[in-house]
This record gives C-alpha cells, structure tokens and sequence, in this order.
C-alpha cells in the first residue's frame, strides 16, 4: 500500500467513523421508489433506529466472522441500522429487520444487501465531509446510494439500482430526526 493509499483509507475511516456517529439515533424515513422505465412509484415510511459500533465490540466481531475476516477486531467502527416500514398510503406493514455495517479502509462489510439476506462489501467515498457514497455489487445488480447529512436533524438519500448496465429503480428518501 503506498503513502497515498494509507492516507485515503485513514482518511476515509475517520469521516466513515464521524458520519455513523453523527448518524446516530431515531429517524423516520420517507421515501418513494420509481420503477424505471415505466416511472411506477411506490411510498414508503420506515422508523430507523441507527447506533454507532466501536471496534471490537460483539457486533463487530461476529460481522469479521461472517466475512472470514483474518482479524476478528479489524473492522475499525461500523453502525447497527434497525427499521420497521409500511407503506405510506394504506400503512400496510412491508419489512422490519437490521443490518450490520462495518468499515475497514474504503470498504464497508455489511451482514447482508439490500436484496439479499448474504454479507456483501460495498465500496465508498465521501464527496464531502457530510456526504456518503456507496457502491454495491451482486447478482448481477449494481447498487449506487449516496447519503447527506444536512444540518443535525436531516439526512437524504437516493438509491439507483441497475442490473447488466440499465437502470431498474431510484429509491429517494427524506429522513427526519427523532431522537
């Protein structure tokens, strides 16, 4: 690894490690999902319940084991992302589960995707100190987010999901703090 390369992962865990703290509590997401080409849409409120994981604790741990990770304490902070979702219009309940992130360098190990329930790795960079951007790959599908933090009550998000280079959904969100 060269000077350069150890300075951008130093440097990308540090803001990754400052942006899940700041990420850190209660939110409530709204977002809309737009099916591409047709533009089909669908709403959706989910309540998020987001802690910050310091390295080497239990969650952590046993993410480095889902990855076979050689060191089990290598991941160097991650968060814990809880959420319960219902469709905004009928209040129809859609999904309530957790996922586990945890970073190393400009990588981020997760327990599992957004749709699949098997660990994958997501690369990502931040733009800005405030501004998120992750990169995930599986089956075939190509998963872009970027997420904002705007001030201390705010976050925004969008998803664009791709397979075999088109793209099949935009997922854009407003989460507002709770707590």
């Amino acid at each position: 690894m060269t000077i350069l390369q150890r300075l951008i992962s130093t440097t990308d865990e540090s803001l990754i490690a400052e942006f899940f703290q700041k990420s850190a509590g209660q939110w409530r997401s709204e977002r809309r999902y737009y099916t591409l080409p047709d533009g089909d849409t669908k709403e959706m409120v989910s309540l998020l319940q987001i802690r910050f994981l310091e390295q080497g604790c239990e969650e952590l741990v046993t993410l480095a084991g889902l990855h076979e990770l050689s060191d089990e304490t290598v991941l160097t902070c991650g968060a814990e992302v809880i959420w319960d979702s219902a469709e905004s219009v009928s209040g129809r309940k859609q999904s309530q589960g957790s996922t586990l992130f945890g970073a190393l360098g400009s990588v981020l190990y997760r327990d599992r995707g957004f749709a699949t329930t098997k660990p994958v790795t997501a690369d990502f960079y931040f733009t800005n100190p405030q501004t998120l951007t992750l990169r995930t790959d599986y089956k075939g599908s190509s998963f872009e987010e970027e997420i904002k933090l705007v001030g201390q009550l705010y976050r925004t998000r969008q998803t664009i999901i791709s397979r075999e280079g088109e793209q099949q959904m935009i997922g854009q969100y407003l989460e507002k703090r709770l707590s």
